[in-house]
This record gives structure tokens, sequence and C-alpha cells, in this order.
């Protein structure tokens, strides 16, 4: 069998697994399926970036993901103008500050030459910026939160088109990494790990904090969509005549014309995202990312700004788990901060990538759509077999016990796939070449 052949194969298992959800169950359950499936794949792209590419253990995923949630509220949610009127001068005036001082401090260590002159000038910049800055922000933010907290309570949006906050949410994350990557690509790659997490993790902090932000835990619920609602295609005659004649109600169609319009938005932002990743990846810049991936020192030593080069796509990396982040959020129709948890969702990517084959574009895109698909219906298949292997054993502490270990399935599906194709495909599903 061929290599090209086989792929087909497997993605034709996938696709049939998907096909299958739908007789079984329903077409929403496999579209919705789909719709996270090619999702996921886009952010196993973003980390066979970095990964696959260049060697970067980065298990931050879902502070670039929570960041590209954050840009479609900042771009497409409309704006509060009692907030801004209450305290929203206040807390742009004290960012403005704060960005300010931190420059300021950049500049200082530059320009000074290094002594108990320049350490005390600099402790005496900060402090003071922090002071004034916190003396600016607090009241404005506190003004701000009180405005309608049930309902409002933080500044809004942009009001601007959805589609919009997709690039943005991009454009934010690799702000962030390059702000990270400036700090922390110089540590090892264990260290690099630690730090990537704790900076997920306090971004995440934030978003639950902030609520002039973000409305913190509070949720930013009725977010705009770029597809049609179901209530007003089930009000519309044309659309009820052509549900009936598929033999659909108008409600069954109008759920599964949402989700195949959102499924079409993200299969083509998935290819363009492929095509651009294979184009770098058979480039003079994607065989030069390899080789600085599989020897640093030999690279450094033919002239490679390592370093640099590390940079670049940490923050392309990012810029496209922002972009999912995105996505995401847009199809939910909520940002809810409290459910990105970096530790368990990171570990899902990673898995992705690795099933899928690290460094290879369409591995990963592979991964996604079946480590997805695995998550949500293993649970499910789990305890329809354990209904059907406890059926014949009598009320007691065993069979409750059994019962009750169904809702674990998902981890141990997750590592026990992950062991079988370690095993046997060391090198995932669809190899680098």
């Amino acid at each position: 069998m061929s290599e090209t052949v086989r792929n087909i194969g497997l993605f034709a298992i996938v696709g049939g697994l998907i096909l299958l959800t739908g007789v079984m169950q329903s077409w929403n359950a496999a579209l919705l399926i789909l719709n996270m499936g090619l999702i996921s794949a886009i952010m196993a792209i973003g980390v066979n970036l970095q990964w696959g590419f260049a060697g970067l253990f980065n298990i931050g995923v879902m502070g670039f993901v929570a960041l590209g949630g954050l840009a479609v509220v900042l771009v497409s949610m409309p704006p509060t103008p009692e907030a801004w009127a209450a305290g929203g001068a206040g807390i742009i005036a004290a960012l403005v500050l704060g960005a300010l001082t931190v420059t300021a401090a950049v500049l200082l260590l530059r320009k000074m030459q290094a002594g108990a002159t320049r350490n005390i000038v600099l402790i005496v910049l900060l402090v003071g910026g922090f002071f004034l800055y916190r003396a600016i922000l607090d009241p404005s933010v506190e003004a701000v939160e009180n405005v309608d907290p049930a309902i409002t309570g933080y500044l809004g949006g942009l009001a601007l088109p959805v589609l919009l906050a997709w690039p943005v949410g991009g454009l934010l994350a690799a702000g962030a990494a390059w702000l990270i990557g400036k700090t922390a690509l110089g540590l090892r790659s264990d260290y690099l790990a630690i730090a990537t997490l704790g900076i997920a993790e306090i971004i995440i902090a934030v978003l639950k904090n902030e609520d002039w932000l973000s409305r913190g835990v509070k949720n930013v619920v009725g977010i705009p969509r770029p597809v049609p609602y179901e209530i007003d295609l089930q009000s519309d005659p044309a659309f009820v005549e052509r549900a009936a004649g598929f033999a659909l109600d108008p409600v069954t169609a109008s759920t599964l014309y949402v989700k195949l319009s959102y499924a079409l938005l993200f299969t083509v932002v998935l290819l363009v995202l492929l095509w651009m990743a294979q184009r770098a990846l058979n480039s003079p810049w994607g065989r030069m990312m390899r080789a600085i991936r599989d020897n640093e020192v030999a690279a450094e030593a033919m002239g490679k700004d390592v370093t640099r080069r590390h940079l670049q796509i940490f923050v392309l990396g990012s810029a496209v788990c922002g972009i999912a982040g995105a996505m995401m959020t847009t199809m939910d129709g909520q940002l809810t901060p409290g459910s990105y948890q970096p530790l368990r969702f990171t570990f899902l990517i990673w898995v992705m990538v690795i099933v899928g084959g690290s460094g290879n574009n369409f591995g990963a895109v592979l991964g996604g759509m079946l480590i997805w698909f695995l998550w949500v219906q293993v649970e499910p298949i789990g305890v329809f077999l354990l209904d059907v292997l406890t059926s014949g054993m009598s009320d007691g502490p065993l069979k409750s016990h059994l019962l009750d270990s169904a809702a674990h399935m998902r981890l141990l599906t997750m590592g026990l796939v992950l062991i079988l194709v370690l095993r046997f495909s060391p090198r995932g599903l669809i190899p680098e070449k």
C-alpha cells in the first residue's frame, strides 16, 4: 500500500466514524464533533509548528486560545456607554501609564551604567509607577464593574463584524507570545514548559478576575454570529419550505444549517492555514527550522540566529492557536474563562500532535479530528459497554464501582491510544518525511 493511499484511508476512517455518528446518534451530534474537530486540528497545527518544526515544548496552549476568545469580545461585542462614562478613560490612562513605566524602565537599563545609582533610580521608577498606576486603575475599575453588574459591568467591545475577530485573535496571541518569548525562550526545554504553563495560568486568572475586561466568571454571552440564528431561519417561509422538501422539521433543519455553515467556514480557515504551513515547511525557512530543531549547535555554527528563529516560530504557532480560540468562542456564542483548563486541554492537543505525527501538518490535522472524536464518544460508549458487562451481575459494590468508572474512560482511552501509537508507530500515524 502506497503512502498516499494509506493516508487517504486514515482520513476516510475518521470521516466514516463521524458519518456513523450521524446515522447511529444524530446529525447534530456528528456536525458538532466535526466542527470541534476542525478547530482542534487548527490548534494541533499551531502546536506542530512549534514542536514539530522547532522542538519548542510549549504547554501553555490554552493561554493563547483564551486570548483568541477575548479578542472576539473586544472586537464584536457592543460597547457599554455607561461603563465608558464611569471609568473607561481612567482605565485607558492607567494602562498607558503602566506601559510607559515599563518602557522607561527598559530604557533606563539600556542607557545608564550599571551600579547602585541605576538600581536606586530603577526601584523608585517601578515602585512609584506601580502605586500611581493602581491609584488611577482601581477606582476606575470599581466604577465600571458597578454599572449594572448582573448584565454588563464591563467596557464591552467595538461592535465590529465577528469574522474580523478571528485574525485579531491571532494578532493578540502573537503579541503575547512575543512578550513571553523574549523572556522565556532562552530557557531549557523543561523550564520553558514550566514557564509557558505558568504564564497560561496567569492569562486565564486575569480573564477570570478582571470583570471590567471580560466579565470574569460571570461570562460574556450573546456574542454575534457570522451565520444566521436558528429562530430567524425558522420564521423564514422560504427556508421552512426547503426544509419540508427534505422531510425535516424547521427546528432540526435550522440547527443543521447553522452547524453546516460553521463547518464550511472552519474548513476554509483550516485549508488556508494548512496550505500556508505546508509552504513554510517546504521552504528554505522550513528546512532551516528543522535543522535548528535537530542540532542547535551545528545550526548556530553555520551562522543561524537560533534565538530569533525560535521566537518567530513561537509567535506563529501561538497566533494559529489564537485564531482557533476565536473560532471556538464564536461558535459557542459566549466567553467562559472558567472552561479554559490549561493542563487538561493542553494535554489533549499534545496527544493530537503525537498521535497524528509530529512534524507533519497532515498528521496534526488527522490527530486533531481523530482524538476529538474519541474524546467525545468514548465516555458514552464506555457507559454502554459497562452496562452490557454488568447486566448479569447482582447489585452490589462491585457493579456500582464498575458503572461509576465509566466517567474515567476518556483519560484511560487517551492514554491507551497514546501508548499503542508510540509502540507500533512511534513517529505517529502520518510520520514526518
